[in-house]
């Protein structure tokens, strides 16, 4: 069976990223695109405007990412990807459920990278060529928050409410739903970050019994881990 074209044209442009100074100038080019596109939005920046921040030409650009929007979609997708992980990272401090949970709302509402993936969602329902990068990004975020989540259950004892795996998914739709309509709104983040606090509710209670979570993630899977995740 042939394969799609654009799969094919996908993997040439991740074996170029392989080699050291190409995932050097790639890395440059979504750093300097991701500040332009929050500043200005997609229409307002030109691959010209990128490859003169960056210090490179306009066919750097389409050699590694082909379009504007996929470099766009691209950057996006990375920067709620770091918004994850800033947000976990915050959050591991916390000593009970309610703190655990509004650090996370917090550090997530109060950034640029929640509005901007929002507007990738929303360009590649007009360009479904970039649709799978979108669903890589968003199947991350569930199985990073469900391995952040299961940890912080371990370490605490505390008791899951609901199970993990829905609670790490109910978060991230809760998260980009308050934030499309909140930004369509011009709600503050402190507006946004209550109303996400509201919804979400109560996750986890302090104490529980025991029980065994199974955490995968990614391409590979990890043994269970004992957890306080019994569902009430």
């Amino acid at each position: 069976m042939s394969r799609d074209p654009t799969e094919a044209a996908s993997d040439g442009h991740k074996a170029r990223a392989t080699r050291p100074a190409g995932r050097e100038m790639r890395s440059r080019l979504l750093d300097a695109a991701s500040r332009l596109f929050k500043e200005k939005g997609l229409g307002g920046v030109a691959i010209s405007d990128i490859a003169a921040a960056t210090d490179a030409y306009p066919s750097q650009i389409t050699y590694y990412f082909r379009t504007k929007e996929a470099l766009f979609v691209e950057a996006a997708c990375r920067d709620v990807l770091y918004v994850a992980r800033a947000a976990e990272q915050r959050a591991h401090a916390a000593r009970t459920p309610v703190e655990y949970n509004r650090v996370l709302v917090e550090s997530v509402t109060r950034g640029e990278g929640l509005g901007f993936f929002i507007e990738a969602l929303a360009l590649t329902r007009r360009r479904q060529d970039l649709a799978p990068l979108v669903e890589r990004t968003i199947e991350r975020l569930h199985a990073e928050g469900l391995r952040a989540y299961a940890a912080e259950i371990a370490a605490h004892g505390w008791r899951s409410v609901l199970d993990p795996a829905v609670t790490a998914r109910r978060f991230w739709a809760v998260a980009l739903g308050v934030a499309l309509e909140g930004q369509a709104l011009g709600r503050s983040a402190d507006d946004m970050a209550g109303e996400m606090l509201r919804l979400i509710d109560r996750q986890a209670d302090a104490t529980g019994t025991s029980r065994r979570l199974r955490v995968v993630g990614g391409a590979n899977e990890q043994g269970s881990t004992d957890t306080d995740g019994a569902a009430s």
